[in-house]
């Protein structure tokens, strides 16, 4: 097998891309949720899959994400990494799993090691639980900005980080989820200009979502892009199926470097 082959094949890590934001070059990302999308995804060169508790919405058929439990999370994210080869895979824990740092370590534990999850993601600067699981070796996604779990709480969804001190406090919170140890961090649904300053400040890649050009990577709903979605489109996806032939061909239209780039808010 050549290097360009094996590259192209062998599994990606969280060096690999922590490699990849020094280099400049864009992470894909794409949510995944059962084993035939994920075979897919994966032979298509996807850096990182996302099992997100989106499922509650995409696949479950509730207007929010609040409902999903642990155990769907393990379900999905097994279906995910049984077929998986290449792609790093990122699990959800999904609302209310991580209230207490032994709560939080028990559920990640059992993401990883039943779901096959690489990575676990939690939503908010919870600098306290992100130091607790890496000390016990659980890698960690952290996720500012938008945070769908609260969608009770804030009313609706909305841009987050318009106002001065909101702004601030992200930022902040970034500097904070990094020092605790998180190795990636989602950005939701803020202005581009914000989640530029807070992914030049960071050593970790920043991922972004509805959060401008300038994130190191950006992670799309598989069934926005394919224009599937049983409810409304967010109004920064794209529907990649109206230029491909196939669902393959669609999800590699979104890995050229224009597109790795192009969603924003």
């Amino acid at each position: 097998m050549n290097t360009e082959t094996n590259t192209l094949t062998s599994p990606v890590t969280i060096n690999d891309l922590q490699a990849m934001k020094q280099r400049g070059e864009k992470i894909s990302c794409l949510t995944a949720y059962d084993a035939s999308f994920s075979a897919i995804i994966d032979s298509s060169g996807i850096d990182i899959m996302l099992v997100g508790d989106t499922l509650g919405i995409t696949m479950q058929g509730h207007l929010t994400t609040v409902p999903v439990t642990l155990n769907d999370m393990i379900y999905h994210s097994q279906c995910v990494s049984r077929v998986r080869q290449r792609a790093f895979i990122i699990a959800d824990l999904p609302f209310m799993t991580y209230a207490t740092l032994e709560m939080a370590a028990l559920n990640a534990a059992k993401l990883m090691q039943q779901g096959g999850a690489h990575m676990v993601k939690l939503e908010g600067g919870k600098p306290e639980i992100i130091k607790f699981l890496v000390a016990q070796g659980i890698p960690v996604c952290a996720h500012l900005g938008l945070l769908p779990q609260h969608i009770h709480q804030i009313g609706r969804y909305r841009v987050q980080g318009k106002q001065n001190l909101q702004a601030e406090q992200l930022v902040n919170d970034a500097l904070a989820v990094q020092q605790a140890g998180a190795q990636l961090l989602i950005l939701e649904c803020m202005p581009a200009s914000l989640a530029a300053k807070i992914t030049q400040q960071l050593t970790i890649p920043t991922i972004g979502i509805g959060a401008g050009i300038n994130c190191d990577g950006q992670v799309l709903v598989l069934q926005d892009m394919l224009n599937i979605s049983a409810g409304k489109r967010a109004k920064f996806s794209k529907n990649f199926m109206q230029d491909a032939a196939s669902i393959q061909a669609a999800i590699r239209l979104t890995m050229t470097p224009l597109n790795k780039a192009c969603f924003q808010h």
